[in-house]
């Protein structure tokens, strides 16, 4: 009799559990892009340039070092900052500056952004600077054609050219 009541106390538990792990296994329905709608995603990790050149240093000045501290160049070691732009179809969607990551600024800057656009065909221009002064050294221009519900990635690989697009 004990044993029948045990079984019928953890029927009374696990069913309603059953049911409701059931019903959010299908229920409600998610989609990651809305209907007639792509994805685009801008991912950039990079270690940009220093703020600063190197100098080298004078005889005097290693003569003041330990001598395992003697390297002829002193650099510093913060980074500038990283600014990414992304246009579409003519008109900016996306424009921020990371800093670098570190105590002393000297990490990678890390960005990322997403946007739902409207499928169909869009003329996408991505550029990156990662070094002191007023131009982008980076720049890519594509045209894509985005099917309803596709994912675009816009990722960044220095060693690469650049941008890279993956869909």
């Amino acid at each position: 009799m004990k044993e029948a009541l045990r079984i019928l106390f953890q029927l009374a538990l696990y069913v309603p559990l059953m049911v409701l792990i059931g019903y959010f296994s299908t229920s409600p329905k998610f989609t990651v892009v809305p209907e007639g709608e792509a994805l685009l995603r801008l991912s950039v990790v990079h270690g940009t340039e220093r703020k600063e050149a190197c100098r080298v240093r004078t005889p005097e000045e290693l003569a003041k070092l330990a001598p395992n501290m003697r390297a002829a160049l002193d650099c510093p070691r913060e980074r500038s900052p990283l600014l990414v732009e992304l246009e579409l179809d003519g008109a900016l969607v996306f424009r921020r500056e990371a800093q670098p990551a570190g105590l002393k600024k000297d990490g990678a800057a890390a960005l990322y952004h997403r946007m739902n656009v409207p499928a169909g065909q869009h003329r996408i221009v991505a550029r990156l600077k990662d070094r002191p002064g007023a131009d982008f050294n980076y720049v890519r221009e594509a045209t894509l054609e985005l099917a309803p519900g596709a994912s675009v990635v816009i990722d960044f690989a220095a060693p690469q050219g650049g941008f890279l697009i993956r869909s």
